[in-house]
């Protein structure tokens, strides 16, 4: 996009200027003039002017140029020679989106000694996996992972790229969008084709309090961050099979500016991850303090299940950032959820409701919780959760 200022016609109104939520207009003599270190060309200057002394050159969607582009593009990661949940879930989302579109599905994997996962991939709906197997892509380097995944877009004209919004594809993703002057739609929670087979990318936005559904028309491919636990993956089908080609990119390391001293696994002492977990006990203010955490950990100890909370009583230190259920936390798919104490803000829900089971116990009978819960129990949870507590003992004890 381009600025065309016109400045004869310019009335020197001043409108444009207090219009500006960045300080990129100001006064210059009777009129004004524009810092495009400033300006992002959001095109709140050009609705305000009466003159129409101001225009902004919007790019033209160029279709032929566009239909080029084909094909749903994964990029998955594999840690210690396995394959993360979330590019299994992606490859998964992926088929959905290649089919509404007549279309194949390609999963990059980058790494060393990462050959054998090819064929899970294929099993999940790939049509085709781009192996990169190389001894400097042991350890993830953003260097050296943005060079192999530009090298393969760029030429080969995907449609739609996507990545897990984890600590790697946050961090690759815009690395790669900024390279290539793409759009890129960050920590998605819904993906869709629509009737003109663009990519709709829906996203929380406003702290959670909606879900904007976001196109990116003028560029390709289309590139999104998708949050861990939102799709669930497939069975796999063991009886398809694809194509698997090992792409030979040579990389320096003096290309390669980082590279990594020491790995740290982060585990809250004595608390299994939520992300992982079958089964999750998640409380809320409805806990009011720290040492009737108690009562949840007893619950979670006889189901085997992780412990969770909502951001305000991770926010207060009465558990660690890694528990967090949430927007801002994590986000989760387990089997069981229960929802001890939590009104069910919707920043929370973007972080559980695709669990399969929720069972919510809250006092209030009006809390947003129970409209997506499975089970609701309205009550003190101080009096609910001892006697299913005192239930569960009994059923194991007669096992």
């Amino acid at each position: 996009m381009t600025l065309i200022f016109d400045r004869d016609a310019c009335t020197g109104c001043m409108l444009c200027p207090k219009a500006c939520n960045f300080a990129a207009i100001e006064k210059d003599g009777d009129k004004v003039k524009f810092d495009m270190d400033k300006c992002v060309l959001c095109g709140s200057c050009e609705a305000i002017c009466p003159a129409d002394a101001i225009k902004i050159e919007r790019k033209t969607v160029d279709k032929e140029a566009i239909a080029q582009y084909k094909d749903v593009w994964v990029v998955c990661e594999a840690t210690d020679g396995r394959l993360r949940g979330v590019s299994l879930e992606l490859v998964t989302k992926g088929r959905e989106l290649a089919d509404k579109l007549g279309e194949d599905v390609i999963a990059i994997v980058v790494g060393h000694e990462i050959e054998h996962v090819a064929d899970s991939l294929i099993h999940q709906g790939a049509d085709k996996v781009l192996i990169a197997d190389d001894k400097i892509f042991a350890d993830y380097t953003t260097d050296a992972y943005t060079i192999v995944v530009t090298s393969l877009i760029a030429p080969r004209k995907p449609a739609v790229v996507l990545f897990g919004a984890t600590g790697n594809g946050r961090d690759l993703a815009p690395r790669i969008a900024a390279r290539l002057g793409l759009g890129l739609t960050a920590d998605c929670t819904g993906l869709d084709i629509d009737d003109e087979r663009q990519l709709v990318q829906t996203r929380p936005a406003f702290g959670g309090n909606i879900m904007a559904e976001i196109l990116s028309p003028y560029t390709r491919p289309q590139m999104a961050t998708v949050r861990p636990n939102v799709f669930k993956p497939t069975e796999p089908d063991t009886s398809r099979t694809g194509d698997i080609e090992k792409v030979e990119i040579t990389i320096s390391p003096v290309q390669v500016r980082t590279r990594i001293l020491e790995k740290v696994n982060e585990v809250a002492e004595g608390m299994k991850s939520v992300e992982e977990a079958e089964i999750v006990v998640c409380s809320g203010r409805g806990i009011k303090d720290p040492s009737n955490l108690d009562l949840p950990k007893q619950l979670a100890e006889l189901l085997d299940a992780a412990i969770g909370g909502s951001r305000p009583i991770v926010d207060a230190g009465w558990l660690p950032p890694s528990q967090q259920v949430g927007q801002s936390g994590r986000t989760i798919c387990p089997k069981l959820y229960f929802a001890l104490g939590i009104s069910g803000a919707i920043q929370h829900l973007a972080g559980m409701s695709s669990a399969d089971i929720i069972v919510a116990i809250n006092k209030d009978p009006e809390a947003p919780i129970f409209e997506i819960a499975d089970f609701g129990i309205v009550g003190d949870l101080f009096a609910v959760v001892p006697a299913l507590i005192e239930e569960l003992e009994t059923l194991q004890s007669e096992r």
